[in-house]
């Protein structure tokens, strides 16, 4: 109901949604542009938002989304009943193949990681929980990795957004057929336990 609003609250949040881009940083000329707020206003609610590290501000004086987001969003994104079956075949598989592997979920042009595993590795891709880059083909998830590659399998899960599996590393260390092997089977587990889960509940 309208007398239920905080107009400060509302304008925070406003701030955040900017941050709902691929676009890495902003300036606070490019937020003015995109919420309609004066520039003090701004720097107020940035100033409460970074408290609570909801936004960061970098040496260079853009802001960037903080860490605060990405912690609720582990607890939330996907279900915990989900990553329960998905986080333990990650480390697995990351621990054995020694490269890095990861639940990604697509949504609107965006590719999210929502769960990570690193392996015991110097050279490895460091990919986290919250990190996100644009979709550049319908096809496959993978970004573009700078001497590195990414094999990626589709969950078939019904109901759920778009997810996949994935592994990725240094070009030449992954073996992509391997990975790819290896991936295939990891999707037929997790939908083999979903199955035994469902029969039992």
């Amino acid at each position: 109901m309208a007398q239920d609003r905080v107009e400060a609250v509302e304008r925070a949040l406003s701030v955040l949604e900017v941050f709902d881009t691929p676009q890495d940083s902003f300036s606070l000329a490019e937020l003015a542009d995109a919420t309609g707020f004066y520039k003090s206003t701004l720097l107020r609610l940035l100033a409460s938002l970074e408290r609570f590290d909801y936004t960061q501000r970098g040496e260079d004086g853009r802001w960037r989304i903080g860490g605060a987001p990405v912690r609720l969003a582990r607890r939330h994104a996907p279900s915990r009943d989900l990553a329960a079956l998905i986080q333990p075949l990650l480390d697995g598989l990351a621990r054995q193949l020694g490269d890095t592997a990861s639940l990604l979920e697509v949504t609107a042009g965006v590719v999210h990681c929502r769960l990570a595993a690193l392996p015991d590795q110097s050279l490895r891709h460091d990919l986290v929980p919250g990190s996100q880059w644009p979709l550049r083909d319908t096809d496959t998830p993978a970004p573009a990795l700078a001497g590195g590659i990414m094999v990626c399998r589709r969950l078939p899960l019904e109901g759920r957004h778009e997810l996949w599996l994935a592994l990725s590393g240094p070009e030449g260390r992954l073996d992509t057929q391997a990975a790819a092997t290896r991936l295939d089977e990891a999707v037929t587990q997790l939908i083999d336990q979903r199955d035994t889960q469902g029969r039992r509940a």
